[in-house]
């Protein structure tokens, strides 16, 4: 169709970096276009901790010990940040109550917004990087580390460099099985087995568990206390 949407459909996740160095100038290019992204009211309800130095990178990694956090040239922790709203509040001395879900899906869609933008500027110029989202279960060492405070809190990383891999285009899910004219369309479980077999063909040896799998691991066990620990003490809920 053309070149923007080619870079789009081309998205892999990028585990492992060369040792080329994103130039400063270029980073600051990449960050401002991902924060161009959409913004529920102008509130531009995010901020992003870069992290590039060597000895933050391993103390980042030493709580969250996932490989491409050592290996990448930089790494984006995205945040949730209604901090500065409290601070408009202050301005107008007025009331300020950040609790509840519908703030928390403000913050997150206005980050997850940035997360994506600044990462598909970074491939449009032949850089690649992977989303992290584990980082939410030690979210209060994530927290102290890079100093948070109230009304703010990690929701993943991003780690950014030159593509040191190079594998074929995920498949997706068929379109149809997705995108629904006017009304819902639920599927059946057939729907879940006809994807199990496209991704079991893709991943090849490499694979451990079927796709279907690995959801009844996320959703069919307890869910991980330490992210709403956070956030009760950042007094978000």
């Amino acid at each position: 169709m053309n070149e923007t949407i080619d870079v789009m459909k081309r998205h892999i996740s990028v585990r492992r970096f060369t040792d080329e160095r994103i130039p400063d100038a270029t980073l600051r290019e990449i960050i401002e276009a991902g924060r161009s992204a959409s913004s529920w009211k102008n509130f531009q309800s995010t901020s992003i901790i870069v992290i590039r130095s060597q000895e933050k990178k391993e103390a980042f990694y030493a709580i969250d010990s996932q490989p491409a956090v050592l290996s990448c040239d930089t790494l984006l922790v995205f945040v949730g940040d209604l901090n500065r709203a409290s601070k408009a509040a202050t301005l107008h001395d007025a009331t300020f109550d950040a609790k509840g879900p519908e703030n928390l899906l403000i913050s997150s869609v206005d980050t997850a917004l940035v997360a994506q933008n600044t990462l598909l500027a970074a491939e449009s110029l032949g850089y690649g990087g992977v989303m992290m989202g584990l980082l939410r279960q030690h979210s209060t060492e994530i927290a102290d580390l890079l100093q948070l405070p109230d009304y703010t809190y990690p929701i993943f990383s991003l780690a950014l460099g030159k593509p040191d891999q190079h594998h074929p285009v995920k498949p997706r899910l068929p379109y149809e099985t997705v995108v629904f004219e006017e009304v819902y369309q639920e599927q059946t479980t057939a729907t879940i087995k006809a994807y199990d077999a496209v991704q079991t063909a893709y991943a090849g040896s490499r694979q451990q568990n079927l796709w279907s799998e690995r959801i009844v691991q996320q959703f069919g066990q307890k869910e991980q206390a330490e992210t709403k620990r956070l956030l009760e003490q950042h007094k978000l809920l």
